[in-house]
């Protein structure tokens, strides 16, 4: 699967720089560039307003977004990753930070990028958030990761089943309104959690233990 990396400007770690492949296409975003350093990569195309970076110089293949707009500058390059036609994208330095509701844009843009049917990844140095569609069956195997969280995405949720977990779910439905998918765990002996709903969207994240 060919697929294209998405750095953002909220500060990563060396330590993710494992996660990278070498046919990556990676698109930076605005102080986002600044992550190649600890990643040690070079973006294939910077995108940004650049209101809170400078522009890069101007041999790098550079797109200048203007201040006013609809779309976040990682909006904007998500839908290039789409138009690009890549079946994944990988969306790093896009969680924490000071600004909490550039997180949750952020989450935002990867259910976006799943309803136009790229595979979303949304990564840092202690979590990683996937997206299980309707009518899709997506498994977990257990691997660092040791708590497992279910929200419906869109507000609701129903025929979610949730199998190999120690809280397991069966036919249930879940609400915006009430966190019942929350720190759940593999169940003793299992290997693979496995995932499901019928109707609306589920972000899972997945956690390592403290």
């Amino acid at each position: 699967m060919s697929r294209c990396v998405i750095l953002s400007a909220c500060p990563v770690s060396p330590e993710l720089a494992g996660l990278l492949r070498e046919d990556d296409f990676i698109i930076a975003c605005d102080a986002g560039y600044r992550n190649c350093v600890p990643l040690g990569c070079k973006p294939d195309i910077i995108v940004g307003d650049f209101d809170t970076a400078p522009c890069p110089p101007q041999e790098d293949d550079v797109v200048v977004l203007p201040h006013v707009k609809d779309d976040t500058d990682t909006e904007y390059a998500a839908k290039l990753a789409t138009q690009k036609g890549f079946d994944e994208v990988l969306l790093l330095g896009v969680l924490g930070g000071r600004r909490m509701e550039h997180t949750l844009a952020n989450l935002c843009t990867g259910l976006g990028l799943e309803q136009r049917g790229t595979r979303a990844t949304l990564q840092d140095e202690r979590s990683r958030i996937t997206f299980v569609m309707p009518g899709e069956t997506r498994r977990y195997p257990r691997e660092q990761f040791f708590y497992l969280s279910v929200f419906p995405t869109e507000g609701r949720s129903e025929g979610v089943c949730e199998q190999g977990s120690f809280y397991e779910l069966t036919d249930a439905v879940l609400t915006a309104g009430y966190p019942l998918g929350v720190s759940n765990e593999y169940a003793q002996g299992s290997d693979c959690i496995t995932i499901s709903t019928r109707k609306g969207a589920l972000v899972v994240v997945e956690t390592l233990p403290d």
